[in-house]
Formats: C-alpha cells, structure tokens, sequence
C-alpha cells in the first residue's frame, strides 16, 4: 500500500490545513492543465487519490489502521535552536506575525489563532502580510481564516479573506481552488453575518462584499442584508436607499 503521507509530503499527524495546502501545492506542480506536461499524470493522479482519502476522516482512519499500524515511529531532536521559543520571547512585530503562522503550521492553532487576536486588538495596524511574500500570505492566510471560523470569529476571517480574493484578482496564485475560497467567503457571509456580530460590524462587512466581484445576485443579497441591518439601527432612509438598489440588482 502506497504511504500516502509521502506522496502529500506532510507528517502521519498533519492537520486537514496542511494536508489541503500540501495538495495545493502539489497540484500546482502537476496538473496537466496548469504546467502543459502530461508525463506526470500518474503522479498527478496518486496526489489526487492521497488528497481524497486524507481530507475525509474516516477514511483517513482506515488508511492509518491499516498502514501504519506495525509501523513504529520514532521523533530524534535535530536542532538544538528551537524557533519557536525564539519566537515567542520577542515583541517585536515581525516575530509575532511570524509565531501566528508557526504555531498555526504545528499544531497549535488555538495558540495562533489567540495571538492573531491579540496582536490585533493591541495595534491598530497590525497586518500579517506586511510580513509575508504574498504566496505564504494567501496560503496561510486562508487556513488561519479557517481556524478563525472554527471557533466563531467571522468577522476577522471575512476581513482575511477579503485580503486574500483582493490579492487573488490581480496575482493568479490559487488557480483551480480559487471557487473553494469563493464559496467559502460566501458561506460565511450568507450564514454567519446577519444575527451572529453585531450590526456595525455587519454593515462593514457586507460593505466590503459589495466590493469583492462576487456576482450581481450575491450583491443584491448583501444590499437586501445592509437595509436590514439599518432598520434596526433606526436609518429609515439608508435602508430604503439599500433595499432599492438589490431591487435593481435582484
């Protein structure tokens, strides 16, 4: 049985983020479509199939089961430097947008994600891409958006992902899984927006949306949501002005 952690290149214990960002890059390498090489179709194909297994759990736990049962691992402390305590015992800003994505990568996402929220609410202008070549950033970006879903923060997820799709329209980076993190965003502001964070931020958000291309029956959506969002706030007027306008766009 082929060992298909290998064939993703990411650890037995790798987290379903960087199995996805392993596959990303993968097929990146070898999708016929995007380097005009057919020769490694095979290869291609065997990326594909260790994806499917690995993204679904219960697969992923009969494949662990069966192929590694009888194997016995062993973990040896290459490097006495240890990155992540260096990291960690500095303030400056680099280093800490630098710890967010490390910890997220190694399995400490509450970590990462806990910092991320820190560092926010401390500096008002803290940017995690300042710090990034736009690649990483869209890479990790994405999963750290993820994570902030996980556990409810949808407002700071939206603003990441409005990064991201920004970045994306004029730098081609995320090719064929760009429609993954369309319809991602989309669920989000479709379910986790109106009702969940308060209306301020909600008028914010669905604000941003209206400028992200997402389609004119996805903006009429947001338009109709921005006029109720102004009804409770009392503005009458901006809210029939709103309401109008996904009229036009319905």
């Amino acid at each position: 049985m082929k060992d298909f952690y290998k064939i993703l290149g990411v650890r037995s214990n790798a987290t379903l983020s960087e199995i996805k960002r392993a596959y990303r890059e993968k097929v990146k390498l070898l999708h016929p479509d995007l380097t005009g090489d057919s020769t490694r179709r095979d290869e291609f194909n065997e990326v594909v199939q260790a994806y499917r297994v690995l993204s679904d759990i219960r697969q992923r736990s009969i494949f662990d089961e069966s192929f590694f049962m009888k194997i016995k691992r062993s973990y040896q402390n290459a490097d006495t430097f240890n990155y992540y305590d260096w990291l960690s015992a500095r303030d400056d800003e680099e280093s800490r947008a630098k710890l967010i994505f490390y910890t997220l990568m190694h399995q400490k996402e509450d970590e990462a994600v806990a910092e991320f929220k820190r560092m926010q609410m401390n500096h008002a202008d803290f940017s995690l891409k300042k710090w990034f070549t736009r690649e990483d950033f869209m890479d990790y970006g994405y999963i750290l958006a993820e994570e902030l879903v996980i556990r409810g923060e949808y407002y700071d997820a939206i603003i990441l992902l409005e990064q991201i799709i920004q970045m994306e329209y004029s730098y081609h980076y995320f090719y064929l899984f760009f429609p993954e993190v369309l319809d991602f965003t989309l669920n989000i502001l479709k379910k986790n927006i109106d009702g969940v964070i308060s209306d301020e931020l909600a008028l914010d958000v669905f604000e941003r949306a209206l400028d992200l291309n997402l389609g004119t029956k996805n903006d009429a959506f947001f338009l109709r949501k921005m006029s109720e969002e102004y009804k409770r706030l009392g503005d009458l007027s901006t809210a029939e002005i709103c309401l109008r306008e996904s009229e036009k766009r319905a």
